[in-house]
């Protein structure tokens, strides 16, 4: 649905209201050091092509998202694009990925996916067998 120049205020809010719900929130991303850490030594990992999901229960019904690019792959730009779809792919497609865990998807220097869309079928191919693995 887009605005026109002409819709009134009502309209607007409600806009925004729904651009507020679709948003991915801090709180559903893994962001500190040692969260990583503890996600890297106690997780499963699930390999695909170009890259890996590191998961570890949390203990909650919603699952958290990490990402760690290497810096094999050069430029700035380039790490920060992967980063972007790999978030917006999380945030449309959340069913792909396990629930109730910490999620690190590790990219690797071969990483080729350019979309969501592909990211979302790559992960479901190497989830499909997935059964949630908890660990204290």
């Amino acid at each position: 649905m887009l605005l026109s120049v002409h819709a009134g205020p009502k309209d607007a809010k409600s806009f925004l209201r729904k651009l507020v719900n679709q948003r991915l929130s801090k709180a559903q991303l893994v962001r500190k050091g040692w969260e990583y850490k503890k996600v890297y030594s106690r997780g499963k990992r699930l390999h695909g092509e170009g890259f890996t999901l590191v998961c570890l229960s949390n203990e909650t019904d919603d699952s958290r998202l990490g990402i760690s690019v290497h810096r094999k792959i050069r430029g700035a730009v380039r790490r920060n694009r992967i980063k972007r779809i790999i978030r917006e792919s999380f945030r449309l497609e959340r069913k792909q990925f396990p629930e109730g865990m910490d999620i690190v998807f590790a990219v690797r220097p071969d990483f080729a996916l350019k979309n969501p869309s592909e990211i979302c079928r790559a992960v479901g191919n190497i989830t499909a067998g997935f059964t949630c693995y908890h660990n204290s």
